[in-house]
């Protein structure tokens, strides 16, 4: 006798069950990767800069930017050295996405700020190219944050969001004295 429909759907079931996992292991990734390139199916959202608001440029080597760096916060409404603003700052390796975040004004060129973005990633403690500062109120949940000190950014002053906080001012010189010593500022 013929097998029914209901024995031959168990035995798919036990089948793909068994094999299933092996298949989306092999062969899963290579699918999906195809399935977005086909435009199916879209990936997963990617964050944006606000409409209207420019982004920072990726940034340069910090010795390749060297000025004289002086402390001159004013919290008027416009950024000065020695401040926090947050802006969107694109990501080195994608520079389509990237993420809204605080940095430090070191410089000024006209309407474009030099900037030093910051992070809250304590991984950022054993790592050369990061100092700690601490906390302050440009974090909401006060946690620690570290400066990059190998990369400016170039942040138009319409990119801008808002100003985050004033650094004190022995924290700013534990800054200006790294980008003095190791990158070439004055």
């Amino acid at each position: 006798m013929a097998p029914s429909w209901s024995s031959i759907g168990k035995q798919l079931g036990t089948i793909a069950k068994e094999q299933g996992p092996k298949i989306v292991r092999t062969q899963g990734p290579r699918l999906l990767d195809q399935i977005l390139r086909s435009g199916l199916l879209k990936g997963p959202a990617k964050p944006a800069p606000i409409p209207g608001r420019p982004a920072s440029k990726s940034g340069a080597p910090t010795a390749e930017r060297a000025r004289r760096v002086v402390y001159a916060p004013s919290l008027d409404g416009q950024a000065d050295p020695g401040e926090i603003v947050w802006t969107w700052v694109t990501y080195e390796e994608d520079p389509s996405r990237g993420k809204d975040r605080p940095v430090l004004v070191v410089g000024r060129e006209g309407k474009t700020l030099l900037g030093l973005m910051l992070s809250s990633n304590s991984e950022r403690d054993d790592d050369p190219n990061w100092i700690g500062i601490g906390s302050g109120t440009w974090d909401q949940a006060g946690r620690p944050s570290w400066v990059r000190m190998d990369r400016v950014l170039e942040v138009p002053e319409a990119g801008i969001r808002r100003e985050g906080a004033i650094v004190e001012r022995r924290t700013f010189d534990l800054v200006a004295g790294r980008l003095c010593t190791e990158y070439g500022w004055h």
